[in-house]
C-alpha cells in the first residue's frame, strides 16, 4: 500500500527512505572505492571464484543496462531472472534499477507450472536463466527473449558489449516499483511481493544499524540471491555501506567457512541447518575465523546448543531475527542484549517497524500469545497485480496481519511460535510448534521434523511429528520424548513418521498441508 504523503514525508525526515536509491549507492562506491572488492562467488563444483570490484560492477551495470536497452525493455516492464549464486545476478541487479525495470528473482528449481505462473503473472518480455532451466522450453505471449548465462549469445550481448551511457531519466525512482519476490505459496497460488528501493532501504538500514555495520563488513551469504535475505540484506545492504559480500552456487555448507577465511567475513547469515554443518565441519577441519563477529540465523527458532557450538567453534556470537517477504528483517536481536538472548527470542522491531501480538483468544499461559501484525516503513507496495488480497491483510489502523503467531518474550521482543493455520491446541494452549521441531530436528537421528495436527473420529486432535531421517533410520517415538525432556509434555507427539524428506515449497517452507493429508 503506497504511504500516504504525510508518513512518506515522515519516513524520510527520519532517515528512513531517501530520495536516492540502491544504484545511486553504487555508483558513489565506484567513485570513491573503485578497486575494493564488492563480491566473490565461487563456483564449489568448478574450483574458482569470480569477483567484482566497485568499478567493475559499474561498468557491468552499465552493459547490462544497454543490452537490457537494445532487446525492448521499457519502464515497468519485468525481466525474470532464474540463476543460482553466480556474479551475473548482481550486475542485472543493477541493470534493471537503471533502465527502470522491474526485477523478479526466480529459484532454479523452479517447476514449470510455478515458474510459467511467474512468467504468465508479470507478463516478462525477457526471461533469464542457466543451463538446465524448466523455462527454456516454455512458450508465453509476452516472452520476446530467452538468455542462457554460459551460452555465447548471453555473453556477446551482456558481458562483451562496448559500454554506453544509459540515460538517468531511465532509472527507477526511490518510491517506484523495482522488485518482485514471489511467496512460498503453500496454501495456495504463490503471490509476488512487490517492493521499493525505500521499502526496502528502510528494512536493511535498520538491520546493519542493529550490528554497527560499515564499509569494513564482509559477509558470508548462505541463502539464495533470490531471496530476500540474499538480495537485500546480501547484496543491496553490501552496496550501500561499500561492504563485501561472498557467496557459492550451490549448497555446500561444510566449505562455507572457506569464505569465511579467504575474506575474512565479519558476518555469516544462514539458517539452524546450515550452522549446524558450518559447527560440525568447523571441528573436523579447523579454518581460521578471528574475523567473524556476528552469526545471524534468520525466521527459525535458535537452539541453545547451536549458539553454544558456534561461540565454541568459530568464535562469533549469535543473532536471531525474523523476517518475510513481505517486510524484511522486522525484528531481531542485538549486541546489547544477553549473550544468549537469540535462543529465547527473535528481537524487537527495527526502527522503521512496529510490531504487536493480537490475543488469540486460546491462551491460558502468562506470557500474551497471539497473531503477529506490523507496519512501517518497510512493508511492501503491495501483491503484484493482486492488489485486493494485499489489501485485505490490513486492519482500519494499518497493521498487516503476518500469518504468524507470537509470544511476548518478556524484554520487550517477540518469540515466534508457528503459522497461525498451523496451531495445534491442547488444554487451551497454543503449542510452541518451532521450538518443538527444532528440538526434535537436533536429536541425532534425525535432519529436521515438522509437527502436524490430525483430527480423530472422536474431535480431538492428535500431533504427529513428521521427521526426516538422518541415515536409514530416524528417531522412535521415545526416543522423541526423551529428547523433549525439558518441553511442556502437553505437546509431545502422539505419533511418529519418518520420512527421507519433507516437502517444501520453494522458498523453503514445509508443506504441512501436504503433511497433514497424506497421514490424516
Amino acid at each position: 500500500m503506497t504511504a500516504s504523503p504525510e508518513l512518506a514525508a515522515e519516513y524520510r525526515r527520519l532517515g528512513w527512505w531517501r530520495d536516492k536509491t540502491f544504484l545511486d549507492d553504487l555508483r558513489r562506491q565506484a567513485l570513491q572505492r573503485p578497486h575494493k572488492l564488492a563480491i566473490a562467488g565461487r563456483r564449489v563444483v568448478e574450483s574458482r571464484t569470480d569477483t567484482l570490484d566497485y568499478a567493475e560492477l559499474a561498468e557491468l551495470t552499465d552493459r547490462f543496462a544497454g543490452a537490457l536497452l537494445d532487446l525492448g525493455v521499457k519502464r515497468g516492464d519485468v525481466v525474470a531472472v532464474q540463476l543460482p549464486n553466480r556474479w551475473e545476478m548482481v550486475p542485472l541487479m543493477f541493470a534493471c534499477m537503471a533502465v527502470g525495470a522491474v526485477i523478479c528473482p526466480i529459484s532454479p528449481i523452479c517447476p514449470e507450472g510455478e515458474l510459467r505462473h511467474r512468467l504468465e503473472l508479470t507478463a516478462a518480455p525477457v526471461f533469464i536463466t542457466a543451463p538446465g532451466s524448466a523455462g527454456l522450453g516454455i512458450e508465453q505471449s509476452t516472452l520476446e527473449h530467452v538468455f542462457v548465462v554460459d551460452e555465447p549469445a548471453f555473453h556477446e550481448r551482456f558481458v562483451a558489449r562496448v559500454t554506453e551511457s544509459i540515460v538517468q531519466d531511465l532509472a527507477v525512482g526511490a518510491d517506484e516499483p523495482f522488485l518482485v519476490l514471489f511467496t512460498s505459496g503453500t496454501t495456495g497460488e504463490a503471490k509476488g511481493v512487490l517492493h521499493s528501493p525505500n521499502t526496502v532501504h528502510s528494512a536493511v538500514r535498520g538491520y546493519v544499524d542493529a550490528f554497527g555495520l560499515d564499509e569494513t563488513w564482509v559477509a558470508a551469504v548462505s541463502t539464495p540471491l533470490i531471496h530476500y535475505s540474499g538480495f537485500a540484506q546480501g547484496v543491496l545492504a553490501g552496496v550501500m555501506l561499500g561492504g563485501t559480500v561472498t557467496f557459492q552456487d550451490v549448497r555446500r555448507n561444510e566449505v562455507l567457512l572457506d569464505l569465511v577465511e579467504r575474506y575474512g567475513a565479519t558476518l555469516l547469515y544462514g539458517p539452524p541447518a546450515t550452522l549446524a554443518d558450518v559447527v560440525a565441519a568447523q571441528r573436523a577441519d579447523k579454518r581460521a575465523t578471528p574475523s567473524l563477529r556476528h552469526v545471524v540465523i534468520g525466521s527459525a527458532p535458535v537452539l541453545r546448543e547451536l549458539v553454544d557450538d558456534l561461540s565454541e567453534t568459530v568464535g562469533a556470537r549469535t543473532y536471531s531475527l525474523w523476517g518475510m517477504s513481505e517486510c524484511g528483517p522486522a525484528t531481531m536481536t542485538r549486541p546489547e542484549d544477553p549473550e544468549d538472548q537469540a535462543a529465547s527470542s527473535n528481537g524487537m522491531a527495527i526502527d522503521a517497524m512496529q510490531i504487536r501480538i493480537d490475543p488469540a483468544g486460546i491462551d491460558g499461559q502468562s506470557a500474551l500469545v497471539g497473531r503477529l501484525k506490523v507496519r512501517g516503513a518497510s512493508l511492501a507496495l503491495g501483491y503484484y497485480e493482486r492488489d485486493e488480497i494485499f489489501a485485505a491483510q490490513f486492519d482500519a489502523d494499518g497493521w498487516f496481519d503476518t500469518g504468524d503467531l507470537a509470544r511476548d518474550d518478556g524484554h520487550g521482543g517477540i518469540r515466534i511460535i508457528g503459522r497461525a493455520r498451523d496451531a495445534i491446541v491442547r488444554d487451551g494452549l497454543i503449542a510452541p510448534m518451532t521450538e518443538l521441531e527444532a528440538v526434535i530436528g537436533s536429536h541425532p537421528k534425525a535432519v529436521e521434523a515438522a509437527l502436524v495436527g490430525l483430527p480423530t473420529s472422536g474431535g480431538e486432535t492428535i500431533i504427529c511429528a513428521v521427521v526426516a531421517a538422518r541415515g536409514e533410520q530416524g528417531p522412535s517415538l521415545a526416543e522423541i520424548h526423551a529428547h523433549l525432556s525439558t518441553q511442556d509434555p502437553r505437546f509431545f507427539p502422539d505419533r511418529v513418521e519418518i520420512v527421507a524428506a519433507l516437502p517444501k515449497t520453494l522458498t523453503g517452507k514445509v508443506r504441512k498441508a501436504e503433511l497433514r493429508e497424506r497421514y490424516a
